[in-house]
């Protein structure tokens, strides 16, 4: 078996087909449309005309202009108005796909991956009262401490410092104690 194919393997092995259909299905419910009947998730989302159209669901105006229609690399650069767009609106560098992960569909896994960094980055956004996907992020609980609390920790000896108020181990026996037998 070829690298290449063993690679295609292993990546096809991640993907997560419920997770692809949660994506699809906050999509729509998102855009308010159903994806074409008998068509496979990756096939709809190739184009990135659909991607874009979230995008400005999400944040109406965040990408002005998109192509419908045309070229192959025009609708690769739908999948590059896409990523930036997303990064603008929050998602992290590290969450977002390749181009060649969906247009030469290398690894949809990951694509679905960034969908659903979309879906919770939709929390952070107040604006946006529509579905969302995935768990909610958790917030920054900062702690301020005063100098007089932080004193007061440094008299305090843990219990992994070595001392259990005066417990100890002796005359404690767990199992049989050894034997050791001279040859006969």
């Amino acid at each position: 078996m070829s690298l290449e194919r063993q690679v295609r393997s292993k990546i096809a092995g991640k993907r997560d087909t419920d997770a692809d259909k949660q994506a699809q299905e906050w999509i729509e419910a998102v855009l308010g449309e159903k994806f074409p009947a008998g068509v496979p998730y990756e096939d709809v989302l190739r184009d990135g005309v659909i991607l874009c159209r979230l995008m400005n669901t999400l944040q109406p105006g965040i990408i002005k202009k998109f192509n419908s229609t045309g070229a192959q690399f025009k609708m690769m650069e739908n999948i590059n108005i896409f990523q930036n767009a997303a990064k603008k609106y929050g998602v992290n560098d590290l969450d977002v796909f390749q181009t060649v992960d969906l247009w030469e569909k290398k690894d949809i896994g990951q694509v679905t991956t960034t969908i659903f960094a979309l879906g919770r980055t939709t929390y952070k956004h107040p604006e946006w009262t529509g579905p969302y996907l995935g768990p909610k992020p958790a917030e920054e609980n900062k702690r301020e401490w005063t100098e007089e609390q932080l004193r007061a920790g440094e008299g305090m000896i843990g219990l992994q410092a070595g001392t259990n108020k005066g417990a100890s181990q002796a005359g404690q026996n767990i199992g049989a104690t050894r034997k050791i037998l001279l040859g006969k």
